[in-house]
């Protein structure tokens, strides 16, 4: 009896535990939790979607290793719903309620601009997965896609070159936001260093889910007969399928006019018929063509988990560069969690500067050990008629990245930052 008499007792105080909120506290001491912040509605949605789709095959795959330091991780997924301001609002309930240790989320300048404030507030962590405009360094924030050395300024001296097509005009075409503005003033700038004048270049914005491209793809036709054009697109989100579409209805071809691309790669063409498109071209850092046993293993990985969680087109879905580099940044933060031992903020970040990984585009990648960015390899590809690219150029090494562009006067001093 004085047993059961205990047993009911400890029932009892477990339940008056559980409702002052006690049982909760205790449980999620077993876990880690990490926050999942991306667009799962709205006009990003066609992009960022699967990125929280790798972030939590990501983790599955760390918990089924052992988790990180012998806990589970706890994923917490919000949607922002491509809702600029309610990227802030979100990423403060992840921080001041959901009480995560790291947050992996944002795609747009414009969200990540948004919830900078409240990282740096609340000393929170962001892992930023998506290529930027640079001129930004933050404690808070660790960026593993690429900054304009890293992809724009690479692929612009492609088209210049003669392999890329000899370009002497240029089309800066663009969504109406950060990223595409102050990544086009950074080319400008470099397109007039290379003696391109202002006469021969175009600049031009559009509001984010613009659909019409009639009127924008006819006057880049007309531009190019004055002489030989590329386009450069910083098109963002669900805006890319009504714009490759007018280029194949205005039979605007890649022998004709190329356009490279900073935000398309597998994930945007899955909505679009490719044929008409084949030759034009993106740059990234990864493509899911790129041939190792690494990258093989990582599309097999989550091929497998979108069948087993029946996302929708299970049988279709791709990997990109984007995915590749919430992957790394994820791997990353939990060795930095462990050499640390530790969740604790700035201990974390001061571990993760130095931090190595076997990534699938096929080198070993390094998190500079100072200005928070990843050394990456640059990538340019061309669409081929089944929606993946095929590689036409690279760089024999990862690139460091130039947060802070040359080409922008008064960044002289911060190269080495």
């Amino acid at each position: 009896m004085k047993r059961r008499t205990a047993l009911k007792h400890i029932a009892i105080t477990g339940s008056a535990l559980a409702a002052s909120g006690w049982l909760p506290a205790a449980r999620a001491a077993d876990t880690i939790k990490v926050g999942i912040l991306h667009s799962l509605s709205g006009t990003m949605a066609i992009s960022e979607t699967s990125l929280k789709n790798v972030a939590l095959m990501t983790i599955d795959e760390i918990n089924a290793s052992g988790g990180v330091m012998g806990k589970q991780l706890e994923a917490v997924v919000v949607d922002p719903a491509s809702n600029w301001p309610l990227f802030a609002e979100k990423a403060r309930g992840l921080l001041t309620q959901d009480k995560v240790s790291v947050v992996f989320g944002c795609w747009t300048s414009v969200s990540r601009k948004s919830v900078l404030p409240v990282f740096k507030e609340l000393n929170g962590l962001l892992f930023y997965p998506v290529q930027y405009e640079g001129e930004e360094l933050e404690h808070n924030v660790f960026y593993t896609g690429a900054a304009p050395n890293q992809q724009a300024i690479p692929a612009v001296e492609y088209l210049m070159s003669k392999e890329g097509g000899g370009a002497k005009q240029f089309v800066l075409l663009g969504t109406d936001y950060v990223y595409p503005r102050t990544t086009n003033k950074i080319l400008r700038a470099f397109l007039n260093k290379k003696g391109i004048t202002d006469a021969s270049i175009q600049e031009e914005y559009t509001p984010f889910g613009h659909s019409d491209y009639q009127t924008i793809v006819a006057n880049i036709k007309k531009f190019a007969a004055t002489g030989k054009t590329a386009v450069v697109s910083t098109i963002n989100g669900d805006s890319n399928v009504p714009f490759y579409k007018e280029l194949g209805n205005a039979g605007l071809k890649a022998t004709d006019v190329p356009v490279v691309a900073f935000s398309v790669g597998e994930e945007e063409l899955r909505g679009v018929d490719t044929k008409p498109l084949v030759g034009h071209l993106a740059a990234w850092n990864y493509f899911e063509s790129i041939k190792n046993p690494v990258n093989a293993a990582f599309i097999k990985s989550y091929k497998e988990y979108a069948k087993a969680k029946n996302l929708p087109n299970a049988d279709t879905v791709v990997t990109n560069d984007p995915m590749e580099a919430t992957y790394i940044g994820i791997h990353m933060w939990k060795q930095a969690v462990e050499k640390a031992k530790s969740t604790d903020v700035e201990k974390v970040i001061a571990a993760v500067g130095g931090q190595t990984f076997k990534a699938p585009d096929g080198f070993t990648i390094e998190m500079d050990k100072t200005n928070h960015h990843l050394h990456k390899p640059v990538f340019i590809g061309e669409i081929q008629a089944d929606g993946q690219f095929k590689i036409v150029w690279k760089t024999p090494a990862p690139v460091r990245a130039q947060p802070w562009s040359p080409f922008v006067p008064g960044n002289e001093d911060k190269q080495n930052i």
